[in-house]
């Protein structure tokens, strides 16, 4: 038998050295290595006895070298989670044999989501393994959510595994046979070839290969529920967001209504999909229009709000930017955005000042995303310079326009992508009024729209059209 070895690991990053050193050379952090005893095979036996029982007959030819021409272009077939926005994060569907990390912070709901989709899947049979609750809450947590499924949504084929042994549950994942497999978290999973505490580095790290061994070998998806840190990082080392197939992060405040889920890793879709739900009493609702929830009807008549057409992903919709301008009572005045990045906010404020005339060096300036959301179109300069002059000025912009385009540092509108689009869903929303830079007009019908487009080059023509 091979000897186990001993090895020191950063608690932080991951970074794994022979001996100990006091400063880590990946992240720089101090006294961060711990001693841990790693075997010499990590969960393999239990994950390769797993994988054996589902492996299919043409499994082995699996393995054989391929030349390029041979290998099929066809896309996968993927497995409807039967969630219109899961399924667009996930770029069409949950790939067979992908594994699937869901983080995000606690309280957020990930296990809501989870729970909600698979009760969703009646057709499939699933193992919910959970580390963390009992089968008594989940089954509670069940029964709430089946109130606001359709009629068809059933509980049959899922079963439930309250265990945090990686060799019990490849154990049981053998006799079960299941076709999706749900892991609640990672951190709670610890193997006994591994000498340490359940969420530690080297346990995260082996527990996630025996996974990903498992997932690719039998072609059953696996879905990782994590943890997030104090630092808002997923917790464990970085390489177990390179050993899955998939980061989706769910985000949002506890005290906000909505939740966005977005993907920050996809090697089966695009990156750039946004899924919007609104967290209720009985479980998470699809938001499929979220123009009309994030803008609010009694805002009118008040200054430093200004509604932008925004585009996340491939989804348009518009979102309210409201925006205070003070006098400073320090010395040093406060900016202050949320939902959106605080330098460009500065760099905007910097425009304003700079290209426009309106001096804003002894005024505090406080910014504001409504509903919670983090945007991060460029698209949305025009409606914050708009919503900060507004609130400087004291005047409020008239009803029914909104407006589109990134601010150039002298001061220029440059153009936007998918205008069309972002004109399309104003007029939707009974919009009159929409502002779009100068240059994408080319090209662009204007009979094909309703609604009175005002192109401009330059911040100070958007300003005058707006406020006369």
């Amino acid at each position: 038998m091979a000897k186990d070895k001993t090895m020191y690991v950063c608690s932080n990053c991951g970074q794994e050295s022979a001996k100990w050193i006091g400063k880590c050379p990946a992240c720089g952090q101090w006294n961060t290595f711990k001693e841990f005893r790693v075997a010499s095979d990590t969960g393999s036996m239990a994950a390769r006895s797993a994988a054996q029982s589902v492996r299919s007959a043409k499994s082995a030819d699996r393995n054989k070298p391929l030349r390029l021409n041979e290998i099929s272009a066809k896309d996968e077939p993927r497995i409807s989670m039967n969630d219109t926005e899961l399924n667009r994060v996930l770029g069409g569907g949950l790939v067979p044999g992908s594994i699937v990390l869901l983080g995000g912070e606690p309280g957020i709901g990930k296990s809501t989501l989870t729970l909600q989709t698979i009760l969703n899947m009646p057709e499939r049979r699933v193992l919910y393994v959970s580390g963390e609750e009992s089968a008594h809450q989940l089954k509670m947590r069940a029964e709430r959510i089946q109130n606001a499924l359709p009629t068809n949504a059933s509980s049959e084929n899922i079963l439930i595994l309250t265990e945090t042994s990686l060799e019990a549950i490849f154990e049981h994942i053998r006799d079960i046979n299941p076709q999706l497999v749900v892991i609640d978290s990672i951190q709670t999973i610890a193997t006994e070839e591994v000498e340490s505490s359940p969420g530690s580095v080297s346990q995260v790290r082996e527990c996630a290969a025996a996974l990903l061994r498992f997932a690719k070998s039998s072609g059953v998806p696996v879905i990782l529920i994590g943890h997030i840190n104090k630092e808002g990082t997923l917790a464990g080392p970085k390489n177990l967001e390179h050993i899955v197939d998939t980061v989706i992060q769910f985000e949002g405040d506890q005290h906000y209504m909505y939740r966005i889920l977005r993907s920050t890793k996809n090697r089966f879709g695009s990156t750039s999909e946004l899924g919007i739900y609104e967290m209720q009493q009985n479980g998470l609702r699809q938001v499929s229009n979220p123009s009309e929830l994030l803008l609010t009807q009694d805002h009118e008549g008040l200054s430093g709000v200004a509604i932008s057409s925004a585009i996340e992903g491939v989804r348009p919709f518009l979102v309210e930017t409201q925006a205070l301008v003070s006098s400073a009572a320090y010395g040093t005045p406060q900016r202050s955005a949320t939902g959106f990045d605080q330098r460009r906010l500065n760099m905007l404020l910097a425009v304003l000042e700079k290209r426009v005339g309106f001096k804003l060096m002894q005024k505090d300036v406080f910014l504001n995303i409504a509903g919670g959301l983090r945007v991060t179109d460029m698209a949305m300069d025009l409606s914050i310079i708009a919503a900060v002059l507004s609130s400087n000025v004291d005047t409020p912009i008239e009803s029914g326009w909104c407006m589109a385009g990134e601010v150039g540092l002298s001061g220029e509108v440059r153009p936007v992508s998918r205008i069309e689009q972002r004109i399309a869903e104003a007029e939707k929303l009974g919009f009159s009024n929409i502002i779009i830079p100068k240059y994408n007009m080319q090209g662009l019908d204007r009979k094909r729209f309703n609604i009175t487009i005002h192109p401009v080059r330059k911040v100070e023509e958007a300003l005058r059209v707006l406020f006369g």
